[in-house]
């Protein structure tokens, strides 16, 4: 225990300066989008209390806001507003209102008729009994919604490096991706100190007086305002390009490590989920991503690969991996796993991934039809001999694959399946793997020897450069250290690649990685 924690300590202190930089922008991200909802919210509060037949509208409206999932409100701002910065902080706002609305109606509404009727016999305005009677009685109840509004934004603003917004998510889902531990707490553990301290802070300014609070609130803006310009405004970059790289790319050696290490390549980069990335680069919100050479994006969004003339990344053929404890219980799986062997090619892969990332058909139907040209497919047999719990990660390809292994299962076995799809990073649906919560899913070389495997600089020169020495050598080391074996590889090799739009590319003669490399030298 004080090994693991040491080596957490030892990690954050090597990742102080990047540890800070994206705990104040997860800090600016929570305050300024607060601050809107505060701005915004309070005032809906009162007018609703004032107007109760407009209550049910706008309380209605609010909580239905929130009950989108995050992730999809962050997607839907994207075409709106893009990336970055401003779509977070918009969708955290939106996530804000419901607690300060609903907490500002609740307490000036909970406010005794016999007090208000008492300050109106006095000769006070209706904007006297407001300011004077019934904002100071229902603070406490508004500043609870505010420590919720507050705590909740914390929270979601880790989502916020899914578009580029910076935050602690980048250590947490980079960790995850890349089955790093102490990446995860180094991005979660300041995350919940973050709540925990903005809500001690809120429970003191809970017990300040009305009177005095207003001067804090005239305050609070200008303070919000000059640490958010602080903490959000990109700092000046003589870059001409920007890259936007997914939070396991920037850490790892086959990734922006090594484009760092052997091309030298220099270039301002901006931390971007994989699912909107493409886009920003086809709408040129970004220069160059790190794709995935199969993906069916490239052929929609028209862009170009930048060949790794300096090899850098490792084949990344695709497999399925199975326990072995599940093929000596399910005799014939692997049999029947190893159908789809060396029938899928890149192009093929390509163009199947293009199928589900643009035309948008489904999985399914994208599986049964490549089965069904291939003569692989027949109908379910509904048998009852066992379930075969299928993973996939969260990706278009991993789920087209899942549902071919799922219709060759069922049409060639007396196996039913089910599917755990969409399980997120390789670490997840690895521990779903060796946990038995699943018995197989697709994996690629390339992952399991860098992400799970992690051997030395020297056997990784050794390997690297040819795809059956890679395959030979994740599949003895799981065999050996999990008891996991590597089938037969599907046949396509979905690498890492650095992409670019095609005419930007064409225009500035850019082929390879070292010509990026020697473009942005020269400017």
């Amino acid at each position: 225990m004080n090994q693991q924690q040491q080596s957490l300590w030892q990690f954050m202190q090597q990742q102080s300066n990047k540890l800070l930089s994206q705990t104040l922008e997860h800090v600016g991200l929570t305050l300024v989008s607060l601050l809107i909802a505060v701005i915004i919210g309070l005032p809906l509060g009162i007018l609703i209390a004032r107007r109760k037949q407009l209550s049910g509208t706008v309380l209605g409206i609010a909580g239905v806001l929130q009950t989108i999932p995050s992730i999809a409100l962050l997607g839907f701002m994207i075409p709106l507003l893009g990336i970055g910065a401003t779509p977070a902080i918009v969708a955290l706002f939106l996530y804000a209102l419901l607690p300060i609305i609903r907490n500002t109606y609740t307490g000036i509404t909970g406010v005794e008729p016999s007090v208000k009727e008492a300050a109106l016999a006095m000769g006070m305005s209706a904007r006297q009994v407001l300011f004077k009677v019934e904002l100071p009685l229902a603070m406490p109840v508004i500043l609870a919604g505010i420590r919720t509004a507050t705590v909740i934004n914390v929270g979601v603003a880790t989502l916020a490096s899914y578009i580029a917004a910076g935050g602690l998510g980048e250590f947490i889902f980079g960790g995850i991706s890349l089955n790093n531990s102490n990446m995860i707490l180094a991005g979660a553990i300041p995350s919940a100190l973050l709540a925990i301290l903005f809500d001690i802070l809120l429970s003191l300014v809970q017990r300040i007086s009305f009177k005095k609070l207003r001067y804090v609130l005239f305050a609070l803006p200008v303070i919000v305002v000059a640490f958010a310009i602080y903490c959000l405004v990109p700092s000046a970059s003589g870059s001409k390009l920007t890259a936007g790289f997914t939070p396991e790319f920037m850490g790892r050696q086959d990734g922006n490590l090594g484009l760092q290490q052997k091309y030298g390549l220099k270039i301002h980069t901006t931390v971007i989920n994989d699912a909107v990335m493409y886009k920003a680069a086809f709408e040129k919100q970004i220069d160059v991503i790190s794709g995935y050479s199969t993906d069916g994006r490239l052929k929609a969004f028209n862009l170009t690969v930048l060949d790794d003339d300096k090899k850098i990344f490792p084949p990344y053929y695709a497999a399925p991996i199975v326990r072995k404890d599940a093929l000596q219980k399910y005799p014939g799986l692997e049999d029947v796993l190893n159908l789809l062997a060396g029938h899928i090619n890149d192009s093929v892969m390509t163009e199947l991934n293009y199928r589900t990332d643009q035309l948008h058909q489904t999985p399914e139907r994208v599986a049964k039809d490549f089965l069904i040209a291939n003569n692989m497919f027949k109908p379910s047999r509904k048998g009852k001999a066992g379930v075969i719990r299928i993973g996939s990660k969260v990706f278009g390809e991993q789920y087209i694959l899942a549902e071919m292994y799922r219709m060759l299962i069922e049409g060639n076995t007396n196996y039913t399946t089910s599917a755990k799809t969409g399980l997120g990073g390789t670490k997840i649906c690895f521990d779903a793997l060796t946990n038995n919560q699943i018995d197989f899913y697709p994996e690629y070389t390339g992952t399991g020897l860098l992400v799970l495997l992690q051997p030395p600089v020297g056997k990784l020169q050794q390997i690297t450069s040819n795809n059956e020495k890679t395959y030979n050598y994740v599949q003895q080391e799981f065999n050996k250290k999990y008891g996991i074996k590597w089938l037969k590889p599907i046949g396509f090799n979905n690498a890492y690649a650095l992409m670019m739009r095609r005419q930007q590319a064409d225009e500035l003669g850019i082929k390879t990685i070292s010509d990026l490399k020697h473009f942005l030298d020269r400017n």
